[in-house]
């Protein structure tokens, strides 16, 4: 997923073991390497330095001017009320989670409270969550009580495949019969044995789209009563206290989602994934079409729901920074319960160099950012000498302070190949 994005001109050190010890608190698994980014006129080096260390191309945030535009207000929730969930999409596997902390890092320390994966839909034991899978994203979750996993969940095996309106038809009849209920069964007993009985299930997602085969459109009425089986089906596993959001992607697409929805009774968050598309149309257009943004909040309104955005980004406009910050605002204003940026490319800010204007827009606003306090003005990173050269391709710049940079002649930099 994440393009491979390299620099030349930079020279990369091994380090001793105290500068290991310092990046290892950034990892969320081993550390498979650390180097310097050497500046163009370099101090002198420490006695003997290491032979230079050969990196294979890994993940690559892109360099990102300072962040110079202040923060929209933070509001503090009120008692009681849960604070909106930051996150990301990195990866499915475990390289989304080890790369969490590095995407922190580069926001200044805000936290990522929401952490967004994908079972994969090609077979049922996929749908079932295949032993191995969810267990590093169950440990990311229990380490913090005020985390939360976002799983999307696929309604049918073969999702992406290609499978016509005639066997969705089937398959969503089949499915509202009962004949499927056993895997989702299998699904909630496994969250429950890996400690994560509170996961947002994030359930037949773009269900008005066409490219899925749990796609609503061929039969919405059986879509709708499939929905409320599996809800019913893992909702009656011991332990459980899942939470079921109904997500369709922003617009009319192949059919009204609203023809889609299961009732109040089975939904506990209405969701909405948002990209910057179709090309030409400008924010504005995306609040006020129907089945847009505006819609989507006030259908949640109506029914006692809150919202969500898993999935957002750019897309058909490029690198838009107008629609990052109109949509950055959009969800100041509205307070989902939690967001998750899609960032590989075209979508994304920190794995795609393809959107520096809007990656600096995204740093800018959510740098250093927390639930507790709302910042008077965004806390930008400290500048960076002129003629210094970007840090290496697969490396993430770490700071240590002046005296540490001064004795490695240079800034220590973290690689992520280990997997």
């Amino acid at each position: 997923m994440a393009p491979q994005h390299k620099r030349a001109g930079v020279r990369r050190l091994a380090l001793g073991a105290a500068a290991v010890a310092a990046s290892a608190a950034l990892a969320s698994g081993p550390v498979a390497g650390v180097g310097v980014a050497r500046a163009a006129e370099p101090r002198a080096p420490a006695p003997s330095p290491p032979p230079p260390v050969a990196t294979p191309s890994a993940l690559t945030p892109p360099a990102v001017p300072q962040p110079s535009e202040p923060a929209p207000s933070a509001t503090t929730p009120a008692a009681g009320e849960e604070a909106p969930a930051l996150g990301v999409f990195l990866k499915s596997d475990a390289r989304g989670v080890a790369r969490m902390p590095l995407f922190s890092h580069w926001l200044g320390g805000t936290e990522l409270r929401a952490g967004h994966t994908y079972l994969p839909g090609h077979r049922w034991r996929d749908i079932e969550g295949a032993p191995g899978f969810l267990d590093v994203w169950a440990h990311w979750r229990n380490k913090k009580a005020d985390r939360m996993l976002v799983l999307n969940v696929p309604m049918q095996e073969r999702n992406e495949e290609g499978v016509s309106d005639s066997e969705v038809r089937r398959l969503l009849q089949r499915g509202a019969a009962g004949e499927f209920d056993h895997h989702f069964r299998v699904l909630a007993e496994r969250l429950v044995e890996l400690k994560v009985p509170d996961t947002v299930l994030v359930l037949g997602w773009e269900m008005n789209g066409t490219t899925y085969t749990h796609r609503c459109g061929p039969d919405p009425e059986a879509w709708k009563k499939y929905w409320n089986r599996i809800v019913t089906t893992m909702r009656s596993v011991p332990g459980q206290n899942f939470r079921f959001d109904f997500t369709p992607s922003r617009g009319r697409d192949a059919v009204p989602w609203t023809k889609c929805y299961p009732g109040d009774d089975t939904v506990d968050i209405i969701g909405m994934d948002s990209y910057d598309q179709p090309a030409g149309m400008p924010f504005e257009q995306q609040v006020k079409e129907p089945y847009g943004l505006q819609d989507h909040v006030d259908f949640a309104k109506a029914h006692g729901k809150p919202i969500s955005y898993p999935e957002w980004g750019l897309f058909r406009n490029g690198d838009n920074p107008d629609y990052m910050r109109d949509m950055l605002a959009w969800m100041e204003e509205h307070k989902p319960l939690y967001n998750t940026l899609t960032d590989y490319c075209p979508h994304g800010v920190w794995q795609c160099g393809a959107n520096p204007k809007s990656s600096q827009l995204y740093r800018s606003v959510l740098f250093g950012r927390t639930d507790q306090a709302t910042p008077p003005l965004v806390p930008t990173p400290k500048p960076t000498p002129p003629g210094t050269p970007p840090p290496p391709a697969d490396c993430t710049p770490l700071d240590l302070g002046s005296w540490v940079e001064e004795w490695l002649g240079g800034k220590l930099c973290l690689r992520f190949d280990w997997w």
